[in-house]
């Protein structure tokens, strides 16, 4: 069957807003993955001003609702690479992602920009699939 829309549950990671025009990191929200045997971030990258700033993408994990204990996800629980889910100002108007494979229940990512002067336009998605229980709710909450 071809249907993904009902095994997938999609929720903001980092919402869209006003562009990031420093070195702040975009902290991604807590996501639960109770109910779900996998979970994709999907990075949005807009416009890039800034012709020498690169954006480093980590994932953060653990046991506490509000990650509280967060560590950072060991390579071997990570399906692609965090090398691979950044990109630079030559990746305007593309997509990055990096999966979570790992054991905890909360999952965060985060972006964060160096050499950064300029408006940068990032946003992220996770996808939650391989539902539990199906179909999963639509719209998602």
């Amino acid at each position: 069957m071809r249907d993904s829309l009902n095994g997938c549950h999609p929720l903001v990671a980092i919402p869209p807003g006003a562009a990031v025009t420093d070195n702040t990191p975009l902290i991604g929200s807590v996501i639960d993955v109770l109910g779900y045997d996998s979970l994709t971030f999907a990075v949005q990258v807009g416009s890039l001003a800034d012709a020498d700033a690169t954006f480093a993408v980590t994932v953060e994990h653990g046991n506490a609702a509000n990650l509280s204990d967060a560590v950072n996800v060991p390579a071997e629980q990570l399906v692609g690479t965090l090398a691979l889910a950044g990109f630079t100002f030559a990746d305007s108007y593309k997509t990055r992602k990096v999966g979570y494979v790992g054991n905890k229940r909360y999952v965060r990512l985060s972006v964060t920009p160096a050499n950064n002067a300029g408006a940068a336009y990032i946003a992220a998605v996770a996808v939650l699939s391989g539902a539990h229980q199906e179909p999963t709710p639509n719209p998602p909450v």
